[in-house]
């Protein structure tokens, strides 16, 4: 390549920074945007223009796999007793009221069981996933597809095909955009969707596995 490693890190900063945001929830962002770097200059160095590929398309996957490894072995999350207690209590409940309703209950519902705000029911519920991973499995029906996946290649992604993904959002009908807002925007669990939208919990999770397929296929014809 030749341009400087200085040169490289200043025209890129700010797709380290976009893609930081996949980490939405995760507290030490200079730490992560230094990871992203880490990233960054490790693709500088294995970087060969005989790939024929772009620069920021290769190295897209080395910036998010270094900001991935460091969250997994960040030590400094750490969840308070009292957190760890009441999660345990929101499970059993969970539980109770799974067997009740014979479907998953509510944050609300929890809340109302619990006799404690809904507000701590959610924040307990986002301390045991501070990561919200692009690789976590988004349905419950045998097969395995994550949100990533949606975007294609990891090795091919790059900031064109978020823009692609972000105009394929804009051109769904109402009910399938506003289904995927609230699941990964508003970071809502399927049974608050489905409360919003009028659904049963079954149906968002078969919806929202359609609409990825849908995306999928989309984006990687």
């Amino acid at each position: 390549m030749d341009k400087s490693l200085e040169e490289v890190i200043n025209e890129n900063k700010n797709l380290v920074y976009s893609i930081s945001h996949y980490f939405e929830n995760y507290p030490n962002k200079d730490d992560l945007f230094q990871a992203g770097i880490i990233g960054l200059i490790t693709a500088y160095n294995h970087y060969d223009i005989k790939y024929n590929t772009k620069f920021t398309t290769y190295a897209y996957s080395y910036i998010l796999g270094e900001m991935k490894r460091f969250v997994r072995e960040d030590k400094g999350i750490k969840i308070s007793r009292e957190i760890t207690k009441l999660n345990l209590q929101i499970e059993k409940a969970s539980i109770v009221l799974a067997q009740k309703l014979m479907r998953q209950p509510t944050t609300l519902e929890l809340a109302n069981f619990l006799e404690i705000d809904e507000y701590f029911v959610i924040e307990a519920m986002k301390s045991v996933n501070v990561l919200q991973s692009l690789d976590e499995p988004i349905n419950n029906d045998g097969k395995s597809i994550t949100l990533y996946d949606t975007i294609g290649d990891k090795k091919e992604n790059h900031l064109d095909d978020l823009i692609a993904l972000r105009n394929e959002l804009a051109s769904l009908p109402d009910i399938e955009r506003n289904l995927i807002e609230q699941r990964y925007i508003n970071d809502m669990t399927q049974s608050e969707t489905a409360k919003i939208l009028g659904m049963t919990q079954v149906q968002v999770s078969r919806r929202e596995q359609k609409v990825l397929t849908k995306l999928k296929d989309k984006l990687t014809a």
